[in-house]
């Protein structure tokens, strides 16, 4: 993919991702963090999303498709919205491999998916925790947990990646 085509892709899977998010929300909470309850939700799917494309020693086809299935991993779960008809069918089949119907089943249903479900999972823990001081300890120290065995996991798949390091950072930090 050249660069101004993978550009104007980027820019129509964020559009897509502010259209699902902020107009085609289930809830009215669906649309903002909870930290806050006024930042835009989109900022953890764009994220997300930019983190892994700048995973320099990640294969280019998992950073190309892991970043349109991290834009739009949560528009099954928390938006009206299917995925753009014109969706690949290996994108929309991580997208729906990511999607549980809660935590509780994430838990112990991630460990039945492929690495490349976990890799892609991580980024989406590390930005939760990023913004996580809305969670109670015990919350929090659930998510912590979770977080490191999906980063050691990481680490066994694809090595010392950045999003290694921010998860190790982040869930020693409170």
């Amino acid at each position: 993919m050249k660069t101004l085509e993978l550009a104007n892709d980027i820019l129509k899977s964020i559009q897509f991702t502010i259209d699902a998010h902020m107009y085609n929300p289930k809830t009215e909470k669906d649309t903002v963090r909870f930290w806050d309850m006024e930042t835009p939700y989109i900022i953890h799917p764009t994220w997300c999303a930019m983190t892994i494309l700048t995973e320099t020693t990640l294969p280019k086809e998992i950073r190309l498709n892991g970043y349109k299935v991290l834009l739009w991993h949560d528009v099954l779960e928390d938006t009206k919205l299917e995925l753009p008809k014109d969706t690949p069918s290996d994108i929309a089949m991580l997208v729906k491999e990511m999607t549980f119907e809660s935590f509780k089943k994430e838990l112990k249903g991630i460990w039945l998916k492929e690495p490349q479900i976990r890799l892609l999972k991580l980024y989406d823990k590390v930005s939760n925790l990023l913004d996580g001081e809305w969670m109670n300890d015990e919350k929090w120290n659930e998510y912590v947990h979770f977080t490191s065995d999906l980063a050691q996991d990481t680490q066994a798949n694809y090595g010392q990646l950045n999003i290694v390091k921010f998860a190790n950072a982040i869930c020693n930090s409170r």
